[in-house]
């Protein structure tokens, strides 16, 4: 067995390379210079193979356990290294390429995210299909060994940055029952007929767009999985959202956990039961996380339960958000400051990856028998 397949041997080698290698982002805050960290980020700890562990060898990795690629992305955005949203986008979409594409297609393109060379994005949401992901309406076509995809996608992080998505769209027969209609394709964004507009929300950070898609062919070589795995492919992208991806972002919990209590002090606030209240919360979904990420790791298949660390990932977030407004006066309503920008994306936290209320009817219904009312 390769030593650093060892979790334990393997971190503590990481952060030695980590330590002696100066990773430090510039200081710019704005989301161009955050994607070129990252990018910076993973193009460094793919030289030196990092990034590679715990990645099956057929798709450019060296083998060894998932739980690996946990570890990477917990020191690098536990270190503030690189933001937790863009890496999501790695530890959901690279998996589901490996699952659903060609290998040979899978060979060619992991790397290239791995690597940093290319931003991937996820077309799911549409403007009347949120948390209803299986009305959604963007069409493709047959035509041929090509297929033409017309339709909108909304909320679609970071593709005004990205090489390539995937993409949800709609097929077969009108009768076609919902989840079994639709299918998923991986689509180079500068594909002719594809637009991206950023939407400028009130946080100040242009991460979401929409995209249009008019006429646009799509080679069927392209197809993830066959005509109608699409409903498929979303649920088993879901285990990854919430085990690995979650994983990171309680990393950067802490990390700003540990800049409030820093901020608190030099302000002289006196601050135990509300600061103790956030660590429970945090400590509590950290628990949660870590049994969720062993889950997996053990060839569990996860489902309806992780909805229970969707809403304390969502609870922790607000609550530490919450608290620096009420420990910093005036640094969230009046300053030009980090705070202010994470507090109003913090508010986002019980809707985005589905919102609080869906999440808690998924638990009472399929975990705790409730029925429906």
């Amino acid at each position: 067995m390769n030593e650093l397949h060892d979790p334990a041997e393997f971190r503590t080698r990481l952060r030695g390379w980590l330590d002696a290698n100066d990773l430090t982002p510039p200081d710019d805050h704005s989301l161009a210079a955050q994607m070129r960290q990252f990018a910076r980020v993973q193009r460094a700890l793919y030289d030196a193979d990092w990034s590679r562990y715990g990645w099956p060898e057929h798709a450019g990795g060296l083998g060894g356990p998932d739980m690996l690629r946990a570890i990477v992305g917990e020191e690098v955005v536990g270190r503030r290294l690189a933001e937790p949203g863009p890496y999501s986008m790695l530890e959901v979409l690279a998996p589901t390429m490996i699952d659903y594409a060609s290998p040979e297609l899978a060979a060619e393109m992991v790397p290239k995210l791995l690597s940093g060379e290319e931003q991937w994005c996820q077309g799911f949401s549409e403007p009347g299909s949120g948390s209803d992901l299986a009305s959604l309406s963007t069409r493709a076509t047959p035509r041929g060994d090509q297929w033409v995809i017309n339709g909108q996608k909304v909320w679609t992080s970071f593709a005004q940055y990205s090489h390539r998505a995937i993409l949800l769209t709609r097929t077969g027969d009108p009768g076609t029952p919902n989840h079994q209609a639709i299918t998923a394709f991986f689509v180079d964004v500068d594909t002719p007929g594809i637009s991206v507009r950023p939407l400028h929300t009130m946080h100040g950070v242009d991460e979401f767009c929409e995209v249009y898609f008019d006429d646009v062919v799509v080679d069927g070589s392209r197809m993830l999985g066959k005509p109608g795995d699409g409903w498929q492919l979303a649920m088993d992208l879901l285990p990854y959202e919430r085990s690995t991806c979650f994983w990171q972002r309680i990393a950067y919990l802490y990390a700003r956990f540990d800049a409030l209590v820093a901020a608190a002090k030099r302000q002289g606030a006196a601050v135990d039961q509300d600061l103790g209240a956030v660590y429970l919360a945090l400590h509590t979904l950290r628990c949660r996380s870590r049994a969720t990420q062993h889950r997996l790791a053990a060839g569990h298949r996860l489902g309806p339960d992780t909805s229970i660390d969707k809403v304390l990932l969502a609870g922790a977030e607000q609550l530490l958000y919450d608290t620096a407004r009420d420990l910093l006066p005036g640094v969230v309503e009046l300053e030009d400051d980090p705070w202010r920008t994470e507090y109003l994306y913090s508010r986002a936290a019980t809707i985005y990856g589905g919102t609080a209320e869906v999440q808690r009817n998924i638990i009472a219904r399929r975990l705790l028998d409730l029925g429906k009312e």
